[in-house]
């Protein structure tokens, strides 16, 4: 069992159901969110609308906010929490984001504080039944401490090195995730244009080599059928490609190419 009190920053699709997971795993969790206490159901017990008290109650600090904006916002602008008399000692960043400002995180959170990037896989399905799938960058011992909090709100976990590393590994294969959207909902279309069935394709799919992670959970996904909107999940997906972007040197023809294609994409709902 962990010892300590835990705070989630960022209570929406994502955030609020890792919460309830660690509650539901007897860990000591508060959440803190811009919206009211009220707007989270049967968790507003736990939800902290002061940031004073947010930052002295918590010894862990999990950020699941949806950018560098707003998790600038947490740490030093408008919550502040490490300008408040805090009890913080860990941060655990779980947004993805860009890999060049998480590692230039260590040079503006007090040297106290200990750095580890958690960056989950798995969509708000996998958040809410438990099953999220982590990519971790930290010391090992710190991880080890850490292991209750991931158990309680995924299945699997990598290690990919030292702080940062999650990150990088993260944009990465949200890289990959952000290509086999475009292709998928591209064959989806194709499909429908040459009459072919939607669902015995998806099945065909899931059984040969055109198998993704996303045509296989194609009815799962709560994003499956999205167009592109700068705040939904498709949204976001442009941003963890640009992410990708801001920490490499050599870009080709196919990340714009897939931005590109995020961007054209039609609701279907």
């Amino acid at each position: 069992m962990f010892d300590g009190a835990v705070g989630v920053a960022g209570c929406g699709r994502m955030g609020l159901p890792m919460a309830r997971a660690l509650h539901a795993a007897g860990i000591e969790v508060f959440g803190f969110d811009i919206r009211p206490p009220n707007a989270f159901g049967d968790f507003s017990s736990r939800m902290l609308s002061d940031p004073d008290a947010f930052a002295k109650t918590c010894s862990v600090l999990l950020t699941v906010v949806r950018d560098t904006t707003q998790t600038d916002d947490v740490l030093f602008n408008a919550q502040a929490m490490f300008a408040r008399d805090y009890s913080i000692k860990t941060l655990v960043v779980c947004s993805t984001l860009s890999p060049r400002y998480v590692t230039a995180l260590r040079t503006r959170v007090p040297a106290e504080i200990t750095l580890v990037d958690a960056p989950m896989s798995g969509a708000a399905i996998a958040a809410e039944e438990a099953r999220l799938s982590f990519m971790l960058g930290g010391d090992d011992g710190v991880l080890d401490r850490l292991q209750p909090l991931f158990d309680a709100m995924g299945t699997k976990f990598h290690r990919m090195g030292g702080f940062g590393a999650g990150m990088t590994a993260k944009v990465l294969n949200n890289f990959v995730a952000a290509s086999s959207t475009v292709a998928v909902r591209q064959s989806l279309a194709w499909a429908q244009e040459l009459g072919v069935d939607r669902e015995r394709l998806l099945a065909l799919m899931h059984d040969s080599s055109g198998q993704t992670w996303f045509g296989s959970h194609f009815d799962a996904i709560e994003f499956a059928r999205d167009g592109y909107a700068p705040g939904n999940t498709i949204g976001i997906l442009e941003k963890d490609v640009e992410s990708a972007l801001d920490a490499v040197q050599t870009v080709g023809p196919l990340p714009e190419a897939v931005i590109a294609a995020l961007r054209e994409l039609e609701d279907e709902t």
